[in-house]
Formats: structure tokens, C-alpha cells, sequence
């Protein structure tokens, strides 16, 4: 089944690609046969996530970059990503680069107190997170409100991974292993935050667009 090194599988959410590097010579000779498979199927995936399972290690930063801009350009895909995969095992697990990588889930409500929200990938609320709520996150966590209650981003070891409101009060932040407290009694500014870790430590700073771009 996987003599040719690329697997394609449709499913609810899309497209899977399942690629075995070590059955190519090299990058570009996989991304030739990947695109050759899906052109077969092109009118079919024109507007569908793609996702690529792959070993991380295999590949580079501009590999990636030349992949997503191929597929993006010849087969008119709505969006890629990539996942790390376990060849002995085919195990997939979700791998988050950034704050612009990975699924998101839009939620337009407030979590209130007493609830918990888990997401393997980016969670985006539209409404606030109050005390005594939970809100879990393999990706960033970006709340347009306030967050009080306690919020957890990339949960599976993600360090890259951000935290950002408009008004940010939080019971606790944590972000991969590296947990902060709220201190009590600080006036909060008026405009929106974002926590990341940096030298180890959570650190909140202004949440400047153009900064992130």
C-alpha cells in the first residue's frame, strides 16, 4: 500500500496525505510525486484542508515552506497542515509551530465558572473566560474578551505557542510546563495583551498586529 510513498486518504475534515520519506531520494522528488497524485483529484479538492502527515524531522523550514506554496498554488487547496507522524506505528500527532499553524475552533460564547474547553488545536473564544472556568489548548489561546479563569496553551509541549485578550486577568496561565499566577491588586492597562514564554519565564506584554505579522 505505501510502495509509492504517498497515501492519500479523504475524510470528514479533508484530505490526509501520508508521506514515507525514506521511499524518496530527496524533498522535491516527493513534493513532485505528491502533486502529481493530487492533481489526479483536483477540481474534487479545490477548497479543502489538506493534511500532511510526515516525519518533522525529515524536512526543513524552507521544505515546508515550499510545500504549502506549491500545494497552495497547484491544486488550490483552502489550507495545509502538517502533522508528525510515527511511521512504525502510523500514530499522528498534531504539532504546532506558531501562532499561525494548526486547526482552529472558533467558540462564540463565554466559558463560564465550572466549565472546561479542551482543543488539540488553536481555540479562539468570542466572549470571555470567567473565574472558575478552564480552557485548554495543543495550540494558542486567543480570547476576545477578558480572561479570568484558568487557561493552558500548548498542552502538548508547545513553548511557541501564545496567549492573548483584550482584557487579561487570569486565576492561571500556563503554557506548556511554565505556569504564572495573576498577581492580586495590579491595575490592568486598557488595551490587549499577549503572554509567551520567554528565558523560561510567562512574560504578558502589549499585543502589537504588527509585531506578529
Amino acid at each position: 500500500m505505501h510502495n509509492d510513498g504517498v497515501l492519500i486518504k479523504g475524510n470528514k475534515e479533508g484530505i490526509n496525505a501520508t508521506i514515507y520519506m525514506e521511499k524518496f531520494s530527496c524533498f522535491d522528488e516527493m513534493l513532485e510525486s505528491l502533486i502529481k497524485k493530487l492533481s489526479k483529484g483536483k477540481h474534487f479538492y479545490k477548497g479543502t484542508t489538506l493534511i500532511v502527515n510526515i516525519n518533522l524531522s525529515s524536512i526543513n523550514k524552507k521544505n515546508i515552506q515550499k510545500l504549502k506554496e506549491a500545494l497552495l498554488t497547484e491544486i488550490e487547496l483552502k489550507e495545509i497542515v502538517l502533522e508528525q507522524i510515527d511511521q512504525e506505528n502510523d500514530k499522528q500527532v498534531k504539532i504546532f509551530n506558531g501562532v499561525y499553524e494548526g486547526k482552529t475552533k472558533f467558540i462564540r460564547r463565554t466559558i463560564r465558572g465550572g466549565q472546561s474547553i479542551s482543543y488539540q488545536g488553536n481555540i479562539v473564544i468570542i466572549g470571555d473566560i470567567n473565574s472558575g472556568a478552564e480552557v485548554h489548548a495543543g495550540g494558542n489561546v486567543i480570547v476576545l474578551g477578558a480572561i479570568r479563569g484558568c487557561v493552558n496553551a500548548g498542552n502538548t509541549g508547545n513553548k511557541k505557542s501564545v496567549i492573548a485578550a483584550f482584557l487579561l486577568e487570569p486565576e492561571i496561565l500556563k503554557i506548556a510546563d511554565v505556569i504564572t499566577i495573576s498577581p492580586d491588586n495590579i491595575e490592568k492597562p486598557k488595551y490587549p495583551e499577549l503572554a509567551k514564554i520567554k528565558d523560561g519565564m510567562i512574560i504578558v506584554e502589549p499585543y502589537l498586529p504588527n509585531k506578529y505579522i
